[in-house]
């Protein structure tokens, strides 16, 4: 679920380290069922409703939410962790290859 830019002007980041990681894992995860509002089946009574927040998503590994979401989310931990690691001074920043931070 990689987003494809048709202008170099989408595609720019906000300037901020692993943002474009972060922009696909957003995109990733608000686009998914876990997130969106379900109502209960006695709404017509109440109207209570049931939404779950990105994170809740993620950590009960909802159903809903695919394989590439989670990936994307191990994916910018790297990039973040690479951040503070000194030997990305010889290796480079983890994170989409061919994209500049």
């Amino acid at each position: 679920m990689v987003r494809v830019f048709e202008t170099e002007e989408d595609g720019k980041s906000d300037g901020k380290s692993c943002s474009v990681i972060r922009e696909d894992l957003k995109h990733c995860i608000l686009s998914t069922d876990c997130v969106r509002i379900v109502e209960s089946e006695d709404s017509a009574r109440m109207s209570s409703r049931k939404r779950s927040t990105p994170r809740e998503c993620l950590r009960e590994r909802d159903p809903s939410v695919p394989e590439e979401c989670f990936q994307l989310t191990h994916l910018l931990f790297e990039c973040k962790r690479s951040l503070i690691d000194f030997r990305t001074r010889f290796r480079g920043r983890k994170g989409y290859s061919g994209i500049e931070y």
